[in-house]
């Protein structure tokens, strides 16, 4: 698989949580670290802009100790999230803060800006692009970015239409980087078939609000576990890209889920929320179609532990029922 050098011993699992708005802070970047699976967060959740470097000082400082006292444990590096966006006024500055910091793996949304590339790539960081198409593909792969993440179908926030099956086999016809995979992933079984279609990694958002490290409300985390996909609501109202949102959240918001209008795509605004007096991610909340699947919010170590054993379980499974299948042929 073509993952950079640097993951191939570090992680237990194939897995990048995604970075949650509001959500990821320390707490959870560095349990799912520790975990063997790369915990990631955005940029503009520290605030103010100078916390950033706090917050990255004492990912890499508690990062650090933990591989110091287990030496033999897979200990994943981190990510950053940079959302690439007129609105976002702190761009450069917090790439500054990354470039110091030396961040292992970028994550870029939006708009995939050479510059961004360049500075991750001069420290021997990686870039990896969220992408909803083809088209935004090709583009991020003009730009020299080490990795695509496929936003499918039925993934947690801004989230595309198409099918992991068609997007993922298109895009690996041409583009020979890191392939993540995003789209209603929430158990082992989940993470094999991202493997299986031929993606270098699952990329989990929305299971890991369920947990305890998250920074999500009682309310968000009790709602993820009451509910399934036919709960969600895709819709661009909220922040002028369409994506996948939970239904009761936006009815206790005074809307009908059923009848939302169309946003002016012109007025996105992802530090507020954009279109209506709810805010996005803190009113609004996102979540994928596998939430179905989420029946608690267990301390990040024990779901890593479960999707590990779910995956090898699944593994196990195809191998069975592929070996009649191929001694025949």
């Amino acid at each position: 698989m073509p993952l950079p050098a640097f993951l191939a011993n570090s992680l237990a699992l194939p897995v990048l949580g995604s970075p949650l708005f509001i959500v990821s802070g320390p707490e959870l970047v560095i349990a799912q670290c520790k975990a063997g699976v790369i915990g990631s967060f955005p940029a503009l959740n520290a605030r103010p802009q100078p916390k950033l470097g706090e917050w990255l000082a004492r990912i890499e400082g508690e990062l650090g100790e933990y591989k110091a006292r287990h030496p033999h444990l897979p200990v994943a590096p981190y990510a950053v999230n940079q959302i690439c966006h007129a609105s976002n006024d702190r761009l450069m500055q917090d790439m500054e803060t990354c470039v110091k910091h030396q961040v292992p793996i970028i994550i870029t949304s939006l708009r995939p800006p050479l510059e961004i590339v360049e500075a991750a790539h001069s420290y021997g960081g990686v870039v990896f692009h969220d992408v909803i198409n083809v088209k935004h593909a090709r583009k991020a792969a003009e730009q020299g970015v080490d990795g695509l993440i496929l936003v499918c179908t039925g993934a947690g926030g801004h989230a595309g239409t198409l099918s992991p099956f068609a997007l993922v086999r298109e895009v690996k016809q041409w583009f020979k980087g890191t392939i993540l995979l995003s789209g209603a992933i929430s158990d082992g079984w989940g993470i094999a078939s991202a493997l299986a279609l031929g993606a270098d990694l699952a990329y989990m958002g929305t299971r890991f609000i369920a947990t305890a490290e998250a920074d999500a409300s009682p309310e968000y985390k009790q709602s993820l576990i009451a509910h399934a996909a036919d709960d969600i609501v895709y819709s661009n109202l909220f922040t002028g890209v369409h994506g996948n949102y939970l239904g009761p959240s936006i009815v206790a918001a005074g809307m009908d889920p059923a009848n939302l209008p169309v946003a002016d795509k012109a007025k996105m605004n992802f530090g507020s929320g954009g279109n209506t007096k709810a805010k996005a991610w803190r009113d609004i909340w996102g979540s994928g179609q596998g939430l179905g699947q989420i029946a608690d919010a267990p301390p990040v170590a024990d779901l890593v532990a479960r999707l590990k054993g779910e995956f090898d379980e699944a593994t196990a499974s195809y191998i069975e029922r592929a070996a009649p299948m191929r001694a025949a042929a």
